[in-house]
């Protein structure tokens, strides 16, 4: 009888119920937590963290219990012990180091119907955003108009006219006092938010406005400063008070097609030139340029983005009433955010690719991120920074590491390109938006569909999750803004 295969002795000695393996737990960051453990096989990432938040206890005795996460050789672990070694062939006499990661303490169901269609746009709706405390709508359409909504009684609240061309970008200040709105016509007008009333145009740019960014609350409150990038090639920088051009910023050759502005007082913006330029906020000077990609930069997302779009509300759309106190919450929330790491940026192109960088420190990539089989449409780091996910044209979502730009998962199930995608507040769950007329819901648990969600006529442009969890809102081709609850 010929002696058993190595594959069959891992197998066996995997199987073995008496056999335990030796665990290490480490932190994202490499530290070991507790000493060398020796448990059995049949351990659940249930039990793992019941067993880790008593180590982390015994360490402080005011820690607070956590849920965590788990991953073993990079992948998530979503079984026992035993049978994650038995699916990759890995030995029980060797060291296993086990990654925790903190997850959030709440949890946002996912949503599974349609709960309102919001008729009113006479055109393609073709942005939304919502407020930073979640309570407030607003849409931007190919009818020229900016619609804000009652999320209470899901009915219009009012309908803002002023601009002249198709409404192409949104994003409202994260004090949520204004919004700001840019046309293909070259405006940028400023709104009231409380009031939904227009507060004045700023007229500076030649060309389409393709994206705004707003100066984050921990570094200035109440907000004030915005940022707009344009077909024109330019960056320019506004007083949503006085509507004044503070300053303009031009070095990019051709269009630009993303702006940021970021914790540490950079603005970045990428371009068609294949650029991604990084700005000091203060006086518009140049830091440097980033250059990696080989074709259009179409999307950009740093690693701190949902804290710097919420500000100082929690998940709950709640913010401390005193502007002193809303500032430190917002610096407290942005650290948070950060978990030690430096701001991350990440970039996807229509070369097919994506770049992970650490702008503040170096102008070369940490990562080069290949897969995808045609332009990316998106990216957009989780709120808590763990994963990248990434939307193109190719009908696919692909997930990657948020620290190091490995490749995670690919989301399979669009059948047409996928053009957004949006976070739930505690990163467990994705929202994707398609050519294919559809939504879909994806767990990041399993990497797999949790939801499909039918009901537009159309292709769907664009999505977004509310800060509080509670909708995601979607519109398109079909001129219907709809609103998704659990």
């Amino acid at each position: 009888m010929p002696p058993p295969t190595k594959q069959a002795k891992l197998s066996h000695a995997a199987s073995e119920p008496s056999a335990n393996v030796i665990i290490q737990f480490q932190s994202a960051e490499g530290e070991s937590a507790g000493p060398q453990l020796d448990v059995p096989q049949g351990t659940t990432p249930e039990q793992l963290e019941t067993l880790l938040n008593k180590l982390l206890r015994a360490a402080d005795p005011e820690a607070d219990l956590q849920p965590y996460s788990f991953f073993v050789d990079g992948a998530e672990l979503d079984r026992s012990l035993g049978e994650h070694l038995r699916a990759s062939e890995r030995s029980v006499e060797t060291l296993l180091h086990v990654v925790f990661r903190p997850q959030a303490l709440f949890r946002v169901r996912p949503v599974a119907r349609c709960s309102s269609s919001l008729a009113g746009h006479t055109e393609a709706v073709l942005a939304l955003a919502f407020s930073p405390d979640g309570r407030r709508l607003a849409s931007g359409s190919g009818d020229t108009s900016v619609r804000f909504w009652d999320l209470q009684t899901q009915t219009p609240r009012t309908t803002g006219a002023g601009h002249r061309g198709w409404v192409l970008a949104l994003a409202w200040s994260p004090d949520g006092r204004f919004l700001a709105s840019g046309d293909r016509a070259g405006a940028v007008l400023v709104w009231d938010g409380e009031a939904s009333q227009p507060r004045g145009q700023c007229v500076g740019h030649r060309g389409f406005v393709s994206s705004l960014a707003w100066e984050p609350a921990h570094l200035a409150l109440p907000s004030r400063r915005f940022c707009s990038g344009s077909k024109d090639g330019t960056v320019r920088v506004w007083d949503a008070g006085t509507r004044a051009c503070l300053f303009a910023m031009s070095s990019h050759t051709q269009g630009v097609t993303a702006v940021l502005w970021g914790g540490e007082g950079l603005i970045y913006s990428a371009a068609r030139d294949a650029l991604i330029n990084v700005w000091r906020a203060e006086d518009g000077s140049m830091v440097h340029s980033l250059k990696a990609h080989g074709h259009w930069v179409n999307a950009m997302s740093l690693s701190t983005s949902y804290a710097l779009r919420t500000g100082a509300f929690d998940h709950q759309g709640s913010a401390p009433p005193g502007e002193k106190e809303a500032r430190a919450a917002a610096l407290e929330r942005y650290t948070a955010a950060l978990g030690g790491q430096a701001e991350r940026l990440v970039t996807g192109s229509d070369d097919f690719t994506l770049c992970l960088w650490d702008p503040k420190a170096s102008n070369k990539p940490l990562a080069r991120m290949t897969g995808h089989m045609q332009l990316v449409n998106q990216v957009l780091f989780s709120p808590d920074g763990r994963w990248i996910a990434s939307a193109s044209f190719d009908k696919s979502i692909k997930i990657w590491d948020g620290l190091k730009g490995t490749f995670v998962a690919t989301l399979r199930g669009h059948v047409g390109a996928v053009y957004q995608a949006a976070w739930s507040a505690d990163s467990r769950l994705l929202v994707s938006g398609s050519k294919d007329s559809t939504l879909k819901v994806w767990e990041m648990r399993t990497k797999k569909l949790l939801a499909d969600l039918p009901g537009h006529a159309d292709e769907v442009y664009t999505v977004d999750w509310s800060p509080d969890g509670a909708s995601v809102a979607s519109g398109g081709k079909d001129r219907v803004l709809k609103l998704w609850r659990q």
